[in-house]
């Protein structure tokens, strides 16, 4: 969701004439894209814009200094009186001002602004994109849906920093999407904060199917797109309209990602999240049923207040039962305002700690058991471009999300190929060269 916002912030200052700079050091605006929903997210942004001042005030004065996002909302004015050096405070429905802002800063018409207010349509802004140039292949691209969130979780500050939920047009998304796949791309994943409560109150359901799933129908006609993703759902979201998408949809790939947070009953109930363990897993049975090579994926909150052994173990044992792919596991960081701050019952951090690292180690073997089934199997890829972590080789990825590596070449992204799966790494498959023979 970061990601995509300052994408947007970016093409939109490219747009009135800005350039992006190589580097925080050789450029005239640093602007630091923030996140809530850890505190050592909000750490790292304070940290890095401390250093980049630092730098900046002996080597470029005059550099202009920026936070933006969830941090910037919930802190406001906070973080001019805590760090007098920075010019520009952006919230969360302000993004499209930044262009406007920052003219009025190096012009000199006002020494800081802060804007943190709610703004109506914001939804509907961040929608230009950065896709690549010296002619290579835009293949991916990320579109924003909808802003805020009404779930209301106990631990969650996104629904303070992001407010309640906002959904575009139809009309307006598939317009996007459409300019995006005429660029050349061939992958589009739809973005939300809740992505599956995609206009529940501005659409009703037409022939029993939810709005979210009529985006997607919609945006499955535009001819030329190859693949359609979505993240991030609820699993209370998938209702047997969009489970049932998956059949009858090719565009659509088996992949879902479903935050379950933790395994025990009375820990789901404590963080308001509106499912049972049993309703999770037999979800889940629902989506590989139908399409037994779905990938699914999860988030994990070890730590939560409360959170006894048994709870714990009922975790572990969700995971022995699901077998994700993969999971994101992270320490309970209490953040200001949310009901769980509150809550008196805190686990000492070397018992999250520990459990922490249990958990991975379970979710490590999981998934390279899970992983290791492919080796000698043929899959299909859509080449992204160079891979991240070897410049000398290619990448992309599968219909149900696993990265592929390869001995390829430029002229092979973008496009839909076959490799047979040779030997396999931490999360990462290793395609055979022989095949691109």
């Amino acid at each position: 969701m970061n990601e995509r916002d300052s994408e947007a912030v970016a093409a939109q200052l490219v747009a009135k004439g800005y350039a992006l700079a190589a580097s925080e050091h050789s450029a005239d605006v640093v602007l630091i894209n923030t996140c809530s929903v850890r505190d050592l997210a909000e750490q790292k942004a304070l940290h890095k814009m401390s250093a980049v001042i630092g730098q900046g005030r002996k080597e470029r004065p005059g550099q202009v200094y920026g936070f933006m996002g969830c941090m910037a909302q919930s802190r406001g004015q906070a973080l001019l009186e805590q760090m007098p050096d920075v010019d520009l405070v952006l919230g969360t429905q302000k993004f499209h001002r930044a262009a406007e802002y920052l003219d009025e800063i190096l012009s000199g018409r006002r020494r800081y602004i802060v804007d943190v207010a709610e703004e109506e349509a914001s939804e509907a802004t961040i929608r230009e994109h950065i896709l690549p140039g010296n002619g290579k292949k835009a293949v991916t691209a990320f579109v924003s849906i909808m802003q805020g969130c009404n779930q209301h979780c106990t631990f969650c500050i996104v629904p303070f920093t992001r407010g309640s939920e906002r959904s575009r047009t139809i009309p307006d998304i598939v317009a996007e999407c459409r300019e995006l796949v005429e660029r050349g791309v061939k992958e589009i994943t739809l973005l939300g904060q809740i992505v599956t409560s995609y206009g529940k109150r501005d659409l009703p359901p037409r022939e029993g199917r939810s709005a979210f799933v009529q985006l997607i129908e919609a945006v499955h006609e535009i001819e030329g797109l190859e693949r359609i993703r979505f993240t991030s759902p609820h699993p209370k979201g998938y209702g047997d309209d969009l489970v049932e998408a998956y059949r009858r949809l090719p565009k659509l790939v088996e992949s879902a990602h479903l935050p379950v947070q933790s395994g025990s009953d009375r820990i789901l109930k404590a963080m308001h999240r509106g499912y049972t363990r049993e309703r999770f897993v037999r979800l889940v049975d629902q989506l590989r049923e139908a399409n037994p090579e779905m990938g699914v994926t999860t988030d994990l909150i070890v730590g939560f207040p409360g959170e006894t052994e048994e709870d714990f173990a009922e975790t572990m044992s969700l995971c022995r039962a699901v077998e994700f792919d993969l999971a994101f596991v992270f320490k309970y960081s209490p953040r200001k305002d949310t009901p769980a701050a509150g809550y008196s019952d805190r686990v000492p951090e070397e018992v999250i700690e520990e459990r922490h690292q249990r958990l991975l180690a379970l979710i490590n073997e999981i998934a390279a058991r899970r992983y290791s089934r492919y080796v000698g199997r043929t899959v299909q890829i859509l080449v992204e471009g160079v891979s991240r972590r070897n410049a000398t080789r290619y990448e992309g990825r599968t219909r149900c999300n696993k990265i592929v590596v390869f001995p390829g070449g430029d002229r092979h992204r973008g496009q839909l190929m076959d490799l047979r799966i040779e030997r396999v790494g931490t999360f990462t498959l290793y395609g055979d060269p022989a095949i691109l023979e």
